[in-house]
């Protein structure tokens, strides 16, 4: 009588964090998920370490989630993790008011936005021409 269990968003080799509602707007988010696409996890990672921009230790807490759950659920090798996918979504915008000139008023929009990260295992002949 109970529900079948949801199948697997991603593939066996992989694992996947994500973080909701981050206080920042996507397009500034993007730039710092950009840096990291593609890179091997310990790349990715020294890379957050050193970037100037204020939500980078965001970044790198999803990612070091995503690796955790790479390790622990699903017994990945973490040496051969890289960031296959680092997505930036919209999510909801906060809507205020601010005082101008002659009693009128402008309208100010705080936006807040969602973060994927999906960390998968190198095949073995990549990662030996990886390190090679």
């Amino acid at each position: 009588m109970s529900k079948k269990a949801n199948p697997r968003r991603v593939a066996e080799t992989e694992a996947m964090a994500y973080a909701r509602a981050i206080k920042v707007s996507a397009r500034k988010l993007n730039l710092v998920a950009e840096s990291i696409r593609g890179k091997s996890a310990n790349a990715a990672l020294a890379e957050l370490d050193f970037s100037k921009r204020r939500i980078a230790r965001d970044v790198k807490k999803v990612l070091q989630a995503a690796i955790a759950n790479a390790e622990n659920n699903h017994q990945l090798d973490v040496d051969r993790l890289y960031v296959r996918e680092a997505s930036v979504g919209r999510a909801f915008g906060l809507k205020r008011f601010t005082a101008r000139g002659r009693g009128r008023a402008a309208r100010i929009e705080k936006y807040y936005s969602n973060l994927t990260v999906i960390v998968r295992e190198r095949e073995e002949a990549a990662a030996k021409q990886e390190q090679a």
